[in-house]
């Protein structure tokens, strides 16, 4: 029974599901009773672990949990689902040896690593399992028959809670047709009282406000949450068409009066009902109370009118977290619209002056090396070494314009992330250094193989094509070059790291150098390498740091998360 597909096969499930889903609990917070029978649990069996779990058609639901984080899993993967429609309480002193768990995820280690697994099945009063209360450690051990006997009165006594939790929802719903059973049981006073005393304690128990009216309009009913929020008892003394200003009802957007046509106990009195209206109840000298209201006309049984009654829940705070939550999306998308216009101009104009620049650099470079063609012979050795460093000055600016170019594109670039296979951006990283590493005589490798990961393979390829060209430039002419590359799967992302066994970098100097123009203790390059690195990375969501090689040289590290 542990799977699925079998669910719609077991005899009387959909009734078994019809009585679960009724109960309304579900993927909402348990309260603080169910909590403290659970502790209590856990401490009855003496062990640190417990949880109430409901099984629906797919799920495990974990309603709450002592020890542990509780969260929604497969129906297939739980053990209380295994023989949980039995109705009858488990007991397995080792779960990794009972053929029915031993290869459950719970038991391998997987979700958990459970040995001692004890679960008590909540039957509903009509017979329906709606899950379990299970109690379980990692070490194996062993329930005495008492400890399994008051586990067994825990499972009845949140039974009951849940009970008394719908019931309570349905006192809501009851409260709506209070006044048409006040005039059906007028047969006898007897009757009467008692309905009456047990309507009154409803409705001051449940927080839904419930305000009631006669066919008239006059107000005949608030219970406490009413007198709460309205801040006023119910007046059958103020006419229908001052509530509104008596009790100061205002339409949702808090600042607007209502008419009287418009309250919604009047709305319900001549159309019948109501649904979902919102308004916002803000008597002076206390807080304001936004509600949802609901409601319907009442009619006696041979068809007069009774009045009406609607029901009025608190919505404030969920408003007031929706309207946080539209103004951080608006503020955010605000940030976005600028930042992406921010890196369209810094990209247009990173292409602009690296054009504009290239133009005159090259026809002095152009005129430079015509004069070494046409007048070389008649210069003096100073002259033709001014000619030159003039030349080299040209080149360096040529690399600065490129580098600046490179680190605009790498943020006006859009960061489109998919699944790639890094050792081949590696590969075509290695191709664009391999000139440079073989006149240098650096070696550079790759720990295989490199793993897929979901990343721009544009921007990686750019990433590791500067950290291999700082590796070569950087090397120690004191012993053979060599570059090594890796990356390994983290379970929130990934890590690589580029290690070489150059000069390094002091332990004072490798945060800074991911800044713009440092060039480091070294004072070469033009400082915009690490600095258009350390761009891409964050454009991932990752990090990008520096540590030491073993054996000496610079380690660069980086992580791409999930």
């Amino acid at each position: 029974m542990t799977c699925v597909e079998e669910v719609g096969t077991v005899p009387g499930e959909q009734e078994r599901l019809e009585v679960l889903h009724a109960y309304g609990i579900l993927d909402r917070p348990a309260d603080a009773e169910l909590d403290a029978v659970l502790r209590v649990a856990a401490s009855v069996a003496g062990v640190p672990t417990a949880t109430l779990n409901l099984i629906d058609e797919s799920r495990q639901c974990q309603l709450t949990t002592v020890g542990f984080a509780g969260t929604n899993s497969a129906r297939s993967d739980s053990m209380c689902a295994v023989r949980f429609l039995e109705g009858r309480p488990v007991h397995v002193p080792d779960a990794s040896l009972h053929p029915d768990y031993a290869a459950n995820p719970w038991v391998t280690g997987r979700l958990a690593a459970v040995r001692l697994y004890a679960s008590f099945p909540l039957i509903s009063p009509d017979g329906h399992a709606l899950g379990t209360l299970c109690v379980f450690d990692s070490d194996p051990g062993e329930l005495t028959l008492g400890q399994l006997d008051r586990l067994q009165d825990l499972a009845t006594v949140v039974v009951a809670l849940f009970e008394r939790r719908r019931e309570a929802r349905r006192s809501a719903e009851l409260a709506a047709e209070a006044q048409e059973q006040r005039d059906l049981v007028e047969l006898t006073m007897g009757v009467l009282e008692e309905r009456q005393e047990l309507t009154d304690a409803v409705l001051d128990t449940i927080d839904v406000a419930v305000v009631a009216a006669d066919p008239s309009g006059r107000l005949t009913l608030f219970n406490r949450a009413a007198l709460d929020w309205h801040g006023l008892p119910a007046d059958s003394g103020v006419a229908p068409a001052d509530h509104a200003t008596t009790y100061n009802l205002l339409a949702a957007d808090g600042t607007t009066p209502l008419a009287p046509e418009q309250v919604p106990l009047h709305r319900a009195l001549v159309e019948g009902a109501v649904r979902d209206v919102e308004m916002v109840i803000a008597p002076p000298g206390q807080a304001a109370t936004r509600v949802l209201v609901s409601g319907r006309a009442l009619t006696r049984a041979d068809g007069t009118p009774l009045g009406a009654v609607v029901a009025q829940t608190d919505v404030t705070a969920d408003r007031r977290q929706r309207e946080a939550l539209e103004e951080a999306h608006s503020r955010l998308a605000e940030r976005s619209a600028e930042l992406e216009r921010s890196n369209r101009e810094l990209a247009q104009f990173a292409a602009v002056a690296s054009h504009d620049l290239r133009s005159p650099l090259a026809v002095i470079d152009g005129y430079l090396e015509l004069l070494l063609d046409v007048y070389g012979g008649q210069l003096d050795e100073e002259a033709q070494s001014w000619v030159g460093t003039a030349r080299g000055a040209g080149v360096r600016m040529r690399c600065l314009i490129d580098a600046l170019l490179a680190y605009a594109q790498a943020g006006g670039k859009p960061c489109a992330p998919q699944l790639v296979d890094t050792g081949e951006v590696y590969a075509h990283a290695v191709l664009d250094v391999a000139a440079e590493a073989e006149a240098a005589g650096v070696a550079v490798s790759a720990v295989q193989p490199l793993p897929k990961a979901r990343v721009d393979a544009v921007l990686l390829r750019q990433l590791l094509q500067n950290l291999l060209t700082n590796a070569i430039r950087y090397r120690d002419p004191a012993r053979p070059g060599t570059v090594t590359v890796s990356g390994v799967a983290t379970g929130t992302g990934w890590e690589f790291a580029v290690a070489d066994n150059g000069l390094g970098v002091a332990p004072d100097k490798r945060e800074k150098v991911f800044a713009m123009f440092d060039t480091g203790a070294a004072g070469r390059g033009h400082g915009i390498g690490l600095a258009t690195c350390h761009r891409i990375v964050e454009r991932h969501g990752g990090r990008i740091w520096i540590t030491e090689t073993p054996g000496g040289g610079t380690t660069v590290r980086f992580t791409i998360p999930e």
